[in-house]
Order: structure tokens, then C-alpha cells, then sequence
């Protein structure tokens, strides 16, 4: 079983200035691969593989002119993005299908700088529990968190986001075992009614807490009391 594991992180200015940039260019990467698809499936084409944009959109791209500054952040920065790509195109199409329960899921779209939420996913080799209760992020470095809890396993991945009041966050995956609870020897069945509150399938009765005459009461003394006093008085 996954589970999610929310922290607040405290980055500096410098640490601030790299996940801009690392944002800018998962966010580039999405919007790229997106547009190749877009048209391909405009002009009839077939659906473009993933392994082609990964070459097209983030190996070529990187030894140009136009996109040279892709190299300065994590290669698993940009291939997450392409994945995380994948994934919103499974779901849009299994939602489509009808294999996907829920709400219906629609078509990716294109990324602004200006969303009010900007992330980056990283998988284990781009970043490290530190001893000293930092977050090693490759090439951001490491991230003050804030532990309001322990993680109960090795994290399988790693999300950073940024929020629309400027927070940052490190999202943690991690695999576990579901607890099993206890087995119960005996069962109960359980009648409500209106003399008995419950009656147990053991003929135990469970008497009516009687919620609504103890306020009642409550209500009374406190309504004798303000009568006894003067309008505007401290009393």
C-alpha cells in the first residue's frame, strides 16, 4: 500500500532561484511533448512514443541554442515531467474507456508559469534523507524541512511544490504494510428503538442518553436565571 507523506520545507534564496528554474523546465518539457502530440494527432499521425520525445525533447533539445538551459537542472526532473505526461494521458484515456472509476478525466493541457501550483517529482536517485534532518535535492542541495511526523519507511519518490501563497512542500511516497486488525471471537447485532436507545442481539438494553431533556433542563435554569437580572446591569 502507497501513502503520502506532506512537509513543509524552507528553502533559501538560492534553493529558491534552483526549483524556479527546475519548475520552468519540467514545465517546458510537459508543454513541448504536448504539442508534438497535439499535432500529430491533428494531422493524423500516430500517437508519438514516449522514448521518441524523450530523445527529441530532452537529449536533442539540450545541444541546442533554444533549449540549451535544460541542462542546468536534473535529467530526472525532465524525464518525470515526460512521465507524469504519460500518466495524465493514461488516465484521460482510461476515463474515455471506461476503465477508470470516478470522476471523468479530461485531456492534458498545457502548462503557465503563472498556475498557482508548480512542481517537480523526483525518484531515489535525485534525492536523500540527510542525518542532520535535511532533504538532499540534486541540484537545489539541501532543503531545511519542517518533520511534523516520521516517516515509516524509505520514500519511493519525492514531489516539490510550490503553493499560491509561495510555500514549499516535499510530498513523500512510501510503501507499506496494511495494519491487520485483531479478529473478533464474538458478533453483536444491534436494534435501535424509541423506549430503549439500543438493544444488542444478546438482549442487552442500552438506556437513552436523553440528550435533548438534559438541555432542556440546562435551558430552563439558565432562562430563570436571566429573568432575575436588570437589562444592561453586569450582573
Amino acid at each position: 500500500m502507497q501513502l503520502r507523506y506532506n512537509y513543509r520545507a524552507y528553502p533559501d534564496a538560492a534553493q529558491r532561484r534552483a526549483l524556479a528554474q527546475a519548475f520552468g523546465c519540467a514545465r517546458v518539457v510537459w508543454n513541448d511533448c504536448l504539442r508534438d502530440r497535439k499535432e500529430a494527432h491533428a494531422a493524423g499521425l500516430p500517437y508519438v512514443k514516449s522514448a521518441d520525445l524523450s530523445r527529441l525533447r530532452i537529449t536533442q533539445a539540450k545541444r541546442t541554442e533554444k533549449r540549451a538551459w535544460l541542462a542546468d537542472v536534473s535529467a530526472v526532473v525532465l524525464q518525470q515531467s515526460l512521465r507524469d505526461l504519460d500518466t495524465a494521458y493514461k488516465n484521460f484515456f482510461d476515463s474515455i474507456n471506461g476503465k477508470r472509476q470516478g470522476r471523468k478525466v479530461g485531456p492534458p493541457r498545457y502548462k503557465s508559469k503563472k498556475d498557482t501550483r508548480q512542481s517537480i517529482r523526483r525518484n531515489t536517485n535525485a534525492f536523500c534523507l540527510q542525518g542532520n534532518g535535511t532533504v538532499y535535492v540534486a541540484k537545489v542541495g539541501n532543503l531545511k524541512v519542517k518533520w511534523s511526523r516520521r516517516l515509516p519507511a524509505v520514500p519511493t519518490s519525492l514531489t516539490v511544490t510550490k503553493d499560491s501563497c509561495g510555500r514549499y512542500f516535499l510530498s513523500f511516497v512510501v510503501n507499506t504494510e496494511p495494519d491487520i486488525l485483531p479478529g473478533l471471537e464474538t458478533e453483536s447485532g444491534i436494534d435501535l428503538g424509541l423506549s430503549a436507545f439500543a438493544v444488542l442481539s444478546d438482549s442487552r438494553k442500552i438506556d437513552s442518553p436523553r440528550f435533548l431533556r438534559r438541555a432542556e433542563k440546562k435551558l430552563k435554569r439558565l432562562q430563570r436565571e436571566l429573568s432575575r437580572k436588570a437589562k444592561g446591569s453586569k450582573n
